[in-house]
């Protein structure tokens, strides 16, 4: 079994019960109240800031130049593929940039990423690149479940969203942390094993208060 296979398992219940949460039910299904949608879109920016710079601490980490590229591929990905959808809908719902730079971090939002940058700045490449992989494919499967939903992708509203989140160009980034995840643990121990399996849970569990906090708006 591949180590991304192993933490996977790990997560999956974690993860496959995201689909049933009211809050991504509501999108898969166009029934979110879009003020639930704009404060999950302020949060989720302000997360989005923080995620890039765990690839930049993988920048400075990298021992060579392969590892440094994909890192640096990685804060494109999050800063255009995952922003642009952000600043659409920012747009969309009259939210300016003034608005954005003086937002604050909910303080779920704040532990999270945090939790995820003090893993980055203690640990090993691997860790830091555990500490991200629970965002990223959580949300490639919840576009895989929203594809499933007849008209999902179509929805005058979240289907751009959606679209996102299904996109080659997002599953292509995924793949590109699965990847780097197995790469970084060849040898590793069991202790090391099971290390990383306590961050995706860790960062799972923080995914599923996220989603909590878009549902209740709570900071």
């Amino acid at each position: 079994m591949k180590v991304s296979e192993r933490l996977h398992q790990a997560a999956n219940e974690i993860w496959e019960s995201y689909y049933h949460h009211p809050f991504v039910d509501g999108i898969a299904h166009g029934t979110l109240p879009v003020e639930n949608f704009q404060f999950y879109m302020i949060q989720d920016h302000l997360y989005l800031m923080q995620y890039a710079k765990v690839f930049a601490l993988g920048v400075i980490k990298a021992q060579n130049e392969s590892d440094m590229r994909v890192f640096s591929g990685l804060i494109q990905d999050t800063l255009n593929t995952e922003n642009a959808v952000h600043q659409s809908y920012l747009k969309k719902l009259g939210i300016s940039r003034e608005q954005i730079d003086h937002a604050k971090m909910s303080l779920l939002n704040e532990s999270y990423t945090n939790y995820m940058i003090s893993v980055s700045f203690k640990e090993g490449l691997a860790e830091l690149a555990a500490a991200v992989l629970a965002c990223s494919w959580s949300y490639k499967l919840i576009g895989d479940y929203m594809e499933t939903i007849p008209g999902s992708r179509d929805h005058e509203f979240y289907g751009h969203w959606i679209q996102t989140y299904t996109s080659q160009a997002f599953r292509d980034s995924n793949d590109v942390m699965i990847d780097l995840v197995d790469r970084l643990t060849v040898n590793y121990t069991e202790e090391q094993l099971k290390r990383l399996e306590d961050i995706v849970i860790a960062c799972s569990r923080y995914e599923d208060g996220f989603w909590d906090m878009a549902w209740n708006m709570s900071m």
